[in-house]
């Protein structure tokens, strides 16, 4: 018999601040079910929770929905892109904002948004400017800052953009990950747009510095905050003091996975998210 999975993909066209934005998404798991919105990686797309989304166990009772922002995977950029001029730059306020329109067009009551990387850091934002519209959030490898990774070589001629992405962070994997998962995770981050890793990488290292407000979250939101042991981008110790200073928050240590936990490992982060899941459920 085919083996199927159970993946469903579609475009909506997403309107935000004067501009039409189609986007791709795939989902699984009941209608009814708590939205769940997947947020990818830098330089990647929704390919990345696949493993997220082919899980029975999640999908029983979230409607589990990864994206690709605009630029990334299936989601082209704006109209007139190339008449612009300006070097794709990704801030706060426009990743926060596109994720919430998204959120209203597909009528999503009160989501569960999980994000990993620059995904999981906008979590405080959102936790910052959306407290009222969002049940829960999921801030995977996330921390208040992680300078460093701008990384301005990737635009040289001499270098195959694509292949560089994909072994700049090859190390951030563990070495417990297996080789399937880990190559995998390469080829995605080999396929990015031009421009848009480094792109990416703006807002992770440069418009991302959430120092001084973490403390400022008023806690209405619930913050799982969940980092692998083998990252070094966002290391443990960065993530364990964000959480000490974010209220109704929880920090999960995950041994044996590295930056990419859902790609890299997704049997090992499966497991140490069904609890986190268990106690969204019970909100």
């Amino acid at each position: 018999m085919a083996k199927i999975e159970p993946i469903i993909g579609r475009y909506v066209w997403v309107p935000f601040e004067g501009t039409e934005y189609r986007m791709y998404y795939e989902e699984t798991g009941p209608a009814n079910g708590i939205p769940l919105v997947c947020l990818h990686t830098a330089g990647t797309d929704g390919r990345e929770w696949r493993h997220q989304l082919c899980d029975p166990a999640i999908s029983k009772n979230f409607r589990v929905i990864a994206l690709d922002l605009p630029r990334h995977g299936k989601s082209i950029p704006p109209y007139e892109w190339y008449q612009e001029n300006e070097e794709y730059k990704l801030t706060a306020h426009y990743y926060a904002g596109i994720i919430m329109a998204f959120c209203r067009e597909l009528e999503l009551v009160k989501p569960v948004i999980m994000g990993s990387s620059m995904g999981g850091n906008i979590c405080l934002h959102l936790a910052e400017k959306h407290e009222n519209d969002i049940k829960a959030l999921i801030a995977v490898e996330a921390c208040e800052w992680s300078p460093g990774w701008h990384l301005d070589w990737l635009a040289h001629s001499h270098i195959h953009g694509g292949e560089a992405c994909a072994t700049s962070v090859f190390g951030l994997m563990a070495p417990q990950s297996p080789d399937k998962y880990r190559w995998e995770t390469w080829w995605y981050y080999s396929q990015g747009g031009p421009g848009v890793f480094k792109g990416d990488l703006y807002f992770y290292s440069f418009d991302h510095d959430f120092r001084g407000r973490t403390e400022k979250l008023s806690g209405k939101v619930p913050m799982f905050y969940m980092t692998g042991v083998y990252d070094f981008a966002c290391t443990p110790e960065m993530t364990e003091e964000a959480a000490k200073k974010t209220k109704n928050s929880e920090c999960i240590i995950m041994e044996e996975i590295g930056h990419f936990p859902m790609s890299e490992n997704p049997e090992v982060f499966n497991r140490y998210l069904m609890p986190v899941l268990d106690k969204i459920l019970a909100l």
